[in-house]
């Protein structure tokens, strides 16, 4: 009977000192606005059928992120300044880290100017209805002074029914 005892003392303590004070891991700065998303882009008067971007928070986790069309509009992936009060970003014509294929040497340096980037909490709907964050961005090209290209659409909701 004691040794049942004193196993159970030594087990309780041996337990007992294995709990970890582990800290709280929580989210990046970017999370309100960070996502993947399905847009159209309208550009001249034409509308071009849904495609998927990216935006994320920046190395630093500050108040930057990345807007990263994954090279299926343009070619681009810039930083934009987020206001978090009111879910907006912007960026002055920063210089893409993407860039162009080789048969487009003239065009490097990409400058990209993000104006009027916004996103929505609950302000879109998915391709099955869902409800989903919306995103809206103005774009300028350094190579296509002068024409504003339009991004707008609804978060990803990661159902395969909704992806396009």
């Amino acid at each position: 009977m004691k040794k049942i005892s004193i196993l159970c003392v030594v087990s309780v303590l041996v337990l007992s000192s294995c709990d970890k004070n582990l800290p709280e891991v929580g989210g990046t700065s970017a999370e309100k606005v960070a996502n993947e998303w399905w847009v159209t882009t309208q550009v001249g008067g034409q509308t071009f059928g849904f495609q998927k971007i990216s935006t994320y928070n920046t190395s630093d986790n500050n108040n930057d992120i990345w807007v990263d069309d994954l090279k299926h509009i343009y070619g681009f992936k810039v930083k934009a300044t987020v206001n978090y009060s009111d879910l907006s970003f912007s960026s002055s014509a920063t210089a893409s880290n993407v860039y162009y294929d080789a048969a487009h040497p003239a065009n490097f340096p990409l400058t990209v100017k993000i104006t009027s980037g916004k996103v929505i909490p609950n302000g879109g709907h998915s391709k099955t209805g869902n409800i989903t964050d919306s995103i809206y961005v103005q774009a300028e090209f350094s190579d296509d002074p002068g024409t504003i290209y339009t991004l707008s659409g609804h978060a990803r909701t990661r159902f395969a029914e909704d992806d396009y």
